[in-house]
């Protein structure tokens, strides 16, 4: 019999007893749910260079934040229609004085809502990402 390894960002770590031998990569949403109000950045920042280093590009998943860490993975729900999007935390930004928790690229933000709103009130949730490798 084989065991079950959990490589892990964030909670308790598990084993469990197995037979086969692969790996799978999971996102757990957190517990807690935050609501904000998010806007989106695209064509005044486009290619140009992002706080974490990389370019930014307004067509993928990717949003700014001042209150995660770079490299944080975010389910952004949209609270009017309850559209959902993952995005990858890559840059932060000075929005937070403007009582915007969070700047989505222009392409996240058209997957819950419509660019002409400019702001949404939505739900954000932490994803944990979870390795789990059969040995």
């Amino acid at each position: 019999m084989k065991c079950l390894h959990f490589k892990y960002i964030g909670f308790n770590l598990f084993k469990l007893i197995t037979l086969t031998s692969l790996t799978i990569p999971f996102l757990l949403a957190s517990m807690n749910t935050q609501a904000a109000t998010a806007s989106f950045y695209g064509e005044r920042f486009h290619l140009k260079r992002t706080a974490s280093g990389e370019i930014f590009d307004m067509n993928k998943m990717t949003c700014a934040s001042n209150t995660h860490k770079m490299g944080t993975k975010l389910k952004v729900v949209n609270r009017a229609n309850k559209k959902t999007v993952v995005c990858k935390v890559n840059d932060t930004g000075g929005f937070s004085k403007y009582g915007r928790t969070l700047d989505l690229s222009k392409a996240a933000f058209a997957k819950i809502a419509d660019i002409k709103q400019g702001l949404v009130k939505v739900d954000i949730k932490v994803l944990q990402c979870l390795m789990i490798r059969w040995c």
